[in-house]
């Protein structure tokens, strides 16, 4: 055998997926440390130190899995983000880190919509109070003439924005870590004070930062009944000051896809009947999935049998 490589994204760690018989017919041994579910980190020190590939989810990869996997080679993630791995711990090593760039930006960006479009219409909301045996109404909001503030203007971003403009929508963001190199945004974008007081919806598309991005100061800023939309990092809201917003009416609704742990524990924010829940699924379809596999094999591959061209890429 060629050598152990990890599988644990949980959209093909329990069913497979037909790009890992590529890994198989080179000679790997796949090893899955947590079918089906998120692996905790014994679940890791358990598997990941025999392993020298290690095809990655979502789950946080500490110091304490890197420093004890000597054979480890590279870790290649099925998504963008790489704020869940020591990514100093990593470097050390000499652990390469891959992304699938892009690979599940329309999927997510399609639920951002989905969950505005939930908000705005109070879809969640109408079908749990039928379904309690209460006939009730609540007015929605048109999304036409609307203004949507994107922070992060990254492929996400970008995608989502598309889709508000398609429906008519004004649409402004907010990056600091864009320098417009490579890419021409089709929306101005301006400081995230005046995004925020100026926008109907605000969706988050950015890494996870230091502090959260809406924080009870920013929340204040915001325009008021303004609805809030997090596909990206948990840490990115502060809970508490939401469930505050929505109480005093600042925000008029809140939807999330991501939680500080996964699955969450449910607390007064996430059971308020103004906040809208999907179980970490933006980049689970089909598509994503598939795009998202196939470029995590592609770069375990390349850096596990082709370690210049690694190199030559930066």
């Amino acid at each position: 055998m060629a050598g152990r490589i990890a599988i644990t994204p949980r959209s093909i760690s329990e069913g497979g997926h037909p790009a890992l018989t590529v890994l198989s017919q080179r000679g790997y041994d796949l090893v899955f440390p947590a079918p089906g579910r998120q692996p905790t980190e014994d679940d890791l020190l358990r598997t990941i130190p025999a392993c020298v590939g290690y095809l990655a989810g979502v789950e946080p990869i500490s110091r304490a899995v890197i420093s004890a996997s000597p054979m480890l080679r590279v870790i290649s993630r099925n998504g963008t983000g790489t704020d869940s791995i020591d990514v100093v711990a990593a470097r050390e090593r000499g652990v390469a880190i891959e992304r699938a760039t892009g690979a599940n930006a329309r999927g997510v960006a399609e639920l951002a919509l989905a969950l505005m479009l939930d908000g705005l219409r109070q879809v969640t909301w109408s079908s749990e109070t039928l379904k309690s045996g209460r006939w009730s109404r609540r007015k929605g909001r048109e999304c036409r003439g609307r203004t949507v503030g994107i922070v992060g203007c990254g492929a996400i971003g970008r995608t989502f924005a598309s889709l508000c403009q398609a429906l008519e929508m004004t649409v402004i963001g907010h990056d600091p870590h864009f320098d417009g190199s490579g890419e021409t945004l089709s929306f101005p974008l301006a400081p995230l004070d005046r995004l925020l007081a100026a926008s109907d919806v605000v969706s988050l598309h950015c890494p996870a930062t230091e502090t959260p991005v809406l924080d009870a100061g920013a929340i204040a800023r915001l325009r008021r009944g303004a609805m809030v939309v997090n596909t990206a990092r948990a840490q990115l809201v502060d809970g508490a000051a939401m469930l505050s917003a929505l109480e005093s009416g600042q925000v008029f609704a809140f939807a999330t896809d991501v939680f500080e742990q996964e699955p969450p524990e449910m607390s007064e924010l996430l059971r308020h009947p103004s906040v809208i829940l999907t179980p970490h699924a933006g980049g689970l379809t089909d598509e994503s999935v598939e795009r998202a596999t196939m470029i995590a094999v592609d770069n375990l591959l390349r850096r596990l049998e082709d370690p210049g061209d690694g190199e030559r890429r930066g």
